[in-house]
């Protein structure tokens, strides 16, 4: 297997499991040193398991205060710089809107856009620093269209590409790129659970592709994102919805 990332830093939020782990898992595999980061103290037993050599996990509730310096800071302690970052971690708090909580509301931007925002953050102060860095946001087909009683996680992933492309246009000059992957249903294991049975095959019929979406298919377009053939991407947001959005 090709070793393209070998000598690259990786951070990856939401590591312990789904498209995050896998993320992680693809990083490994290529040569890169990975950091998962993640809520659930089984991260340490996940980063363990990877391939490779270096590989750490780190547990951390990103939406605490300072969390992102914090982690950041403990990657360029551990490694010496930060190459890539894979802002994974995220929540789907469903509810229609008029009877969404405040509490739904706040925790659904409060982890998938704040804590990305304060990961980017964190990490563009060494990227720009060390003028490199791939950063790389997971938004979702549900920045882009509207979803019933996903009115919060809608809101948080259409902020999450307008927040990269702020970041990508301010840390172009220095080396970085910034750019959003924008997945359908993925057949996570928790994918599969929240989609089965008559649920999950209307939805397949309504995908040109008839068929969700794999984890490793986005972590090849992550990593693709992530590597050298890529510089010149930046500020995109890039769907991989079987054509889904298109309609």
């Amino acid at each position: 297997m090709s070793q393209e990332f070998a000598g690259r830093t990786v951070v990856v939020t939401g590591a312990a499991s789904g498209i995050g782990n896998s993320v992680a898992r693809h990083f490994a595999e290529r040569g890169a040193q990975v950091f998962g980061v993640d809520l659930s103290e089984s991260i340490h037993e996940e980063m363990a398991r990877l391939p490779g050599s270096g590989h750490q996990g780190i547990a951390q509730d990103l939406t605490a205060a300072a969390a992102g310096t914090e982690t950041i800071g403990q990657v360029v302690a551990a490694a010496g710089k930060v190459d890539i970052l894979v802002n994974s971690a995220g929540i789907v708090l469903l509810d229609k809107a008029l009877e969404l909580s405040e509490q739904k509301w706040d925790a659904t931007l409060a982890v998938n856009l704040t804590a990305s925002f304060k990961m980017a953050q964190a990490a563009g102060h060494a990227m720009t620093e060390a003028r490199y860095g791939r950063i790389i946001n997971l938004a979702s087909q549900a920045s882009v269209i509207g979803l019933d009683e996903h009115v919060a996680y809608c809101a948080s992933k259409a902020a999450i590409v307008g927040m990269t492309k702020v970041l990508s246009m301010e840390w172009a000059q220095q080396g970085v790129t910034v750019n959003a992957v924008s997945p359908t249903v993925v057949e996570t294991p928790l994918g599969k659970l929240a989609w089965a049975g008559e649920k999950g095959e209307a939805l397949k019929k309504q995908i040109p592709t008839g068929r969700f979406a794999q984890p490793e298919e986005v972590a090849s377009l992550i990593a693709y994102l992530a590597g050298e053939n890529a510089g010149m991407i930046t500020g995109e947001n890039i769907l991989i919805d079987g054509g889904y959005s298109s309609i």
